[in-house]
């Protein structure tokens, strides 16, 4: 099929990337003339492992094309996915003027070349329910009669995009007319070859879809937090509560590990649009506004935990940190924990030494040159007075503790990722500082 993908951010990259993987032909439309740059030179802008294998191989076989021509991409398409950013406004509200914006140049494009051909206009950005509605009203207002504007929600996790998108858990479509269903079916075939479920929706539903899922996750994330508090101070194991939870299959294990909260591109976001979007139709949802307030007050749970060791003053002293990105195998620091902890303990007149493997540089574009960027974890450490552990990299889950001794100046772990056992750290005579459990000292709990 011929395909369009407007926007090459996260979701449109991998997108048209892993259409283009399935023997589609794609033409990816961006108008970032710097990233333009580089996606025409061949060079993958974001961090996703497994992405530029794809990238690379689509491109030298003539499959995955980039441009800056919507006129070219849009008439010589039969179906246009919006892969486009909708992000929060001040209300809490997604921002949709990126999609209506390119809604109204599709207009003008197929109203100038005669409306001939039928186009499928998919929306596939994360959109509040109405937004296929909107879109289609904004392309009548310009008499075109043949098309039909579907909802295709994405589910992909940052650092697992590439597998999510080419083995999907479902496939979800929103759309009117059964002509409709049965392209985008024809399309997506090949990526429930093992017989995960295509389900189809009106387009109201898939839009409230995507939603719902990622609001529900949100919810067990801060659950799973609020009792690791809880634990910690009635002296239980917030991880042996974990498992005895996880191990009822009506729970299930995922999404059941407490931290410093959740972060990135779409939990935050997409939470709060669900939160507006109930209240604007006299709905709302005050589970999930509980859900936002006591996921941004977890961001500084960690913080309280330094403070109480050093006696509520950390003015001069130097931390190191583990750990920039929002999660590990990303360089997304959207929503990041991390941002908030270094602006708080900066606010305090600490010192911060830091390394990241893959998100340095989008670090600095929040953090800018207010703290020390290094070339290794162990340079984070070296001269610190504690270390952070603020990202679940696997390289930090395994290090050498007497390196990392030696660096330290003192024998301080404030895990905020709970990714070490507390037995070893105790064995190395390190105080370690975890969510749910309490430190250990002297090899006690």
């Amino acid at each position: 099929m011929n395909l369009a993908v407007i926007g090459t951010g996260y979701v449109g990259l991998v997108s048209g990337t892993c259409f283009a993987e399935m023997g589609n032909d794609v033409i990816c439309v961006d108008n970032n003339p710097e990233k333009l740059k580089k996606l025409k030179a061949a060079e993958v802008p974001i961090f996703e492992p497994g992405l530029d294998v794809l990238f690379h191989r689509n491109i030298e076989k003539e499959r995955l094309f980039f441009t800056d021509d919507l006129k070219k991409a849009v008439l010589e398409s039969e179906m246009i996915f919006l892969c486009l950013p909708t992000p929060q406004g001040e209300d809490g509200s997604a921002d949709l003027k990126y999609v209506f914006g390119i809604a109204e140049d599709i207009g003008k494009i197929l109203k100038e070349a005669g409306d001939k051909d039928f186009k499928i206009i998919v929306n596939k950005s994360t959109v509040p329910v109405g937004t296929c509605a909107g879109v289609t009203s904004v392309l009548k207002k310009y008499d075109i009669k043949n098309f039909e504007v579907v909802s295709n929600p994405e589910f992909l996790r940052e650092g697992f995009a590439v597998e999510d998108f080419m083995k999907p858990d479902r496939i979800v479509i929103g759309a009117s007319t059964e002509a409709t269903i049965k392209r985008l079916k024809r399309l997506y075939e090949p990526f429930v070859r093992q017989g995960n479920p295509i389900i189809e929706m009106n387009p109201e539903s898939s839009e409230v879809t995507k939603y719902a899922a990622n609001s529900y996750l949100a919810m067990r994330i801060t659950y799973m937090n609020e009792l690791a508090n809880f634990c910690e101070k009635v002296g239980a194991n917030v991880d042996l509560v974990r498992k005895g939870m996880g191990s009822d299959a009506r729970i299930g294990k995922r999404f059941l590990f407490p931290g410093i909260g959740y972060g990135g591109s779409c939990f935050p976001k997409d939470v709060n649009a669900l939160i507006k979007t109930s209240i604007e139709h006299d709905s709302p949802m005050s589970l999930l506004k509980l859900v936002d307030e006591i996921n941004k007050a977890q961001k500084l749970v960690l913080v309280d935990k330094v403070l109480n060791h050093f006696n509520n003053d950390v003015k001069g002293l130097t931390f190191g940190v583990w750990g920039l990105a929002f999660k590990p195998n990303t360089d997304d620091m959207r929503e990041a924990p991390a941002v908030v902890i270094i602006n708080k303990l900066l606010e305090l007149g600490a010192k911060i030494k830091a390394y990241d493997p893959e998100a340095m540089e989008n670090a600095k574009f929040y953090l800018q040159d207010r703290i020390t960027y290094t070339e290794n974890e162990y340079e984070a450490a070296d001269g610190a007075d504690a270390l952070l552990v603020l990202t679940e990299w696997n390289e930090f889950r395994n290090p050498d503790f007497e390196k990392l001794k030696e660096g330290l100046n003192n024998n301080i772990i404030f895990d905020g990722r709970n990714i070490y056992n507390r037995r070893v750290t105790a064995a190395k005579n390190i105080l370690h500082y975890s969510i749910g459990k309490g430190p250990v000292i002297d090899g006690k709990y």
